[in-house]
């Protein structure tokens, strides 16, 4: 299987359910801030069978619970660019998550600028776009209190076991001190479409600033929005993984037929 060919640096940084051996195109899930490759379980099934879908891994959670977080965005991007080499054999999409999208479109720039990997899509959900950030950063820092709050909205679990959510807050600081001093020097557009999606009851993210990622978009950025809040689609998250499908249709090759059954997609606004 392909899982044991990888290098150990990629096998460190990538989580696959279904590795394939033949894939038609692979696409790779980069979780919110504090969040894990989990946030991405499932996935698998709701796409179609000759996508593979990989999952990040950033140090300091789940399995690599005992390695220090990571805290700067050029580190992190640099070292996740180099792990997904490998993979670059067949067509590579990226989607990101909160903090996720923007270390989605830090690696999309290395892949293309120092290794001439370019894209099918890039796919980016409840984030500013990354020349906002750096008036993000001035903004008063997330206390102790309010991120222990978000984390245990995410995963109640940490609720019963505070030893859990000792370790959650030690990657959630991490994160949130990364995206604190992230001001990129520059803002280099990429050359693959850009899709973003927006819960219509997000607090954290206004419709302005997830269209701001068309200053970024050199072929284009359609901005999709569904119920629901900055974590996860009112109805769950099949309508948003059968709409990023729908994105990545005919992509690389012949693409399954979607079910016809397939729940309604985010709103195209």
């Amino acid at each position: 299987m392909l899982e044991k060919t990888l290098p150990a640096s990629s096998r460190l940084w990538l989580r696959r359910q279904c590795p394939l051996a033949e894939p038609r195109l692979r696409l790779v899930c980069f979780p919110h801030a504090g969040g894990a490759p989990t946030a991405y379980q499932g996935w698998q099934d709701l796409l179609p069978t000759d996508i593979e879908l990989s999952a990040v891994c950033y140090p300091g959670r789940q399995n690599r619970v005992g390695e220090r977080p990571i805290d700067r965005m050029e580190p992190l991007a640099d070292q996740v660019c180099r792990a997904l080499l490998p993979l670059a054999d067949r067509p590579l999409a990226l989607f990101g998550h909160g903090m996720g999208a923007v270390v989605a479109y830090e690696v999309a720039v290395r892949l293309a600028g120092q290794y001439r990997i370019s894209l099918v899509a890039l796919l980016v959900s409840a984030h500013a776009a990354p020349h906002l950030c750096a008036d993000d950063a001035r903004r008063i820092p997330v206390g102790d209190r309010q991120l222990a709050r978000r984390a245990a909205a995410a995963d109640p679990t940490l609720l019963r076991f505070p030893e859990l959510m000792d370790l959650a807050m030690i990657a959630l600081r991490a994160d949130h001190d990364l995206l604190h001093a992230y001001r990129p020097a520059s803002t280099p557009p990429v050359t693959v479409p850009i899709t973003g999606y927006l819960g219509t009851g997000d607090p954290r993210v206004s419709h302005g600033e997830m269209r701001a990622w068309s200053r970024v978009a050199a072929s284009g950025f359609e901005l999709r929005t569904f119920p629901g809040d900055h974590r996860h689609p009112e109805d769950g998250e099949a309508a948003l993984v059968t709409d990023i499908a729908e994105r990545l249709a005919g992509v690389g090759g012949a693409s399954e037929t979607l079910p016809e059954d397939s729940p309604a997609p985010p709103r195209n606004v």
